[in-house]
């Protein structure tokens, strides 16, 4: 039960964060959702990071480290506005903005991962 407590408290605190970024920064581009792309870059940076820092250091319990993966991350990046804007892409026509805002979230999601990863074993 804690431990669903410390995912819980992690996953509302990431989603007010993602909500007040993309909440400023998805209208400044046309058919970009910068937002939601930084809050997904951001969150697989971070993730690849602490998924890295058990491997190769003590700095984290298990309980803080569900707390800021599966909580904070989990409730920060999200898949779900990232399909729907999309799909309001596809809808509207727009295939190239579709396929740009597609290729660069998958990619620099993966590159954040490894990056995430990489930079924890600096430690």
């Amino acid at each position: 039960m804690k431990q669903l407590l410390f995912i819980f408290f992690g996953g509302g605190i990431g989603s007010i964060i993602r909500f007040l970024i993309s909440k400023t920064l998805n209208p400044l581009f046309q058919n970009f959702y910068l937002g939601t792309f930084l809050v997904n870059v951001l969150g697989c940076l971070l993730l690849g990071f602490l998924i890295g820092l058990p491997v190769n250091t003590n700095y984290l319990t298990q309980n803080q480290l569900l707390l800021l993966t599966a909580g904070f991350c989990g409730g920060f990046t999200t898949f779900s506005s990232f399909a729907l804007e999309n799909h309001t892409l596809l809808k509207s026509g727009d295939l190239f903005h579709f396929v740009l805002y597609t290729f660069l979230s998958i990619l620099t999601g993966i590159l954040s991962i490894g990056l995430g990863l990489w930079l924890s074993k600096l430690l």
